[in-house]
This record gives C-alpha cells, sequence and structure tokens, in this order.
C-alpha cells in the first residue's frame, strides 16, 4: 500500500515539475509566431555566441566545445540530482521503513547520485585547470 501511495506521489511530483517547465506555443497568430521565431533565432544566436567565446577562451575548437558542454553538463546536473535524492530518500524512507533491503538500496542510490552530482559540478573546473595550466 505504501509503495503504491510512494509512487503515485513521485509521479504527481514529477508531472506538476513538467508542467512547469514547459511552456505552451500556439499557432494561431501569425504575429505570436514570428514573435517566437525571432525569439529562438534571439536564443540561438545567444548559444552561438556563448559557444565562440569558450572557443575564444579556450584558443581552440575542440577545447571550446568540450567547455561549453561541460558548463550545460553542470547547470542542468542540479536540477537532476535534487529529483534523485527525492527518489531515494523515498526508497530509504518510506519503502525502507518495512524492507531493510530497498533500505539499503535507497542509500547505495542516494551516495551514488551525490556522488555524480560533486563530479558534475567540479569536472569542469578541473577541466579548466588542466586545459589552461596544463598546455603552457
Amino acid at each position: 500500500m505504501k509503495l503504491k501511495f510512494t509512487l503515485i506521489f513521485i509521479t504527481i511530483i514529477t508531472i506538476i515539475i513538467m508542467a512547469f517547465g514547459c511552456s505552451i506555443v500556439f499557432a494561431a497568430n501569425e504575429t505570436k509566431n514570428k514573435s517566437a521565431e525571432s525569439k529562438l533565432v534571439e536564443l540561438k544566436e545567444k548559444e552561438l555566441s556563448s559557444l565562440e567565446d569558450y572557443e575564444e577562451a579556450y584558443a581552440s575548437k575542440s577545447y571550446g566545445m568540450t567547455a561549453y558542454i561541460l558548463h550545460k553538463v553542470q547547470i542542468y546536473s542540479i536540477p537532476l540530482c535534487f529529483l534523485g535524492i527525492i527518489i531515494a530518500a523515498a526508497y530509504r524512507y518510506v519503502i525502507g521503513v518495512r524492507h531493510i533491503e530497498t533500505q539499503e538500496k535507497g542509500l547505495g542510490i542516494m551516495v551514488g547520485i551525490v556522488t555524480l552530482g560533486v563530479i558534475c559540478q567540479v569536472l569542469p573546473l578541473v577541466f579548466t585547470i588542466v586545459v589552461k595550466f596544463g598546455r603552457e
């Protein structure tokens, strides 16, 4: 019974997070379409200029692309780690009350996700240090 409640709760939380993270674009009005299209073009140009900035900072196209990707991973890893910690906590503290093996599984998942989160946050710094000071 608690397992069903936990799964339903996690599903509802995930749906709420997805709902607030998405926006709806309607194709009814051409002026709105053009403004949405212009916003997309602006976003694309902004990302391309950001990528070019990384390429200039690292003086290499491949190093710049790697630094850009690592920066994006760093940004998106934070909410994914929080979501993973919530799921692992549900395994450890909700489902694990009755089943010891599930409690241990939740702890293992939590340790893995926290470790992965720390790696994703530190990896861009390590990359910068190695590339900037290791090439000289």
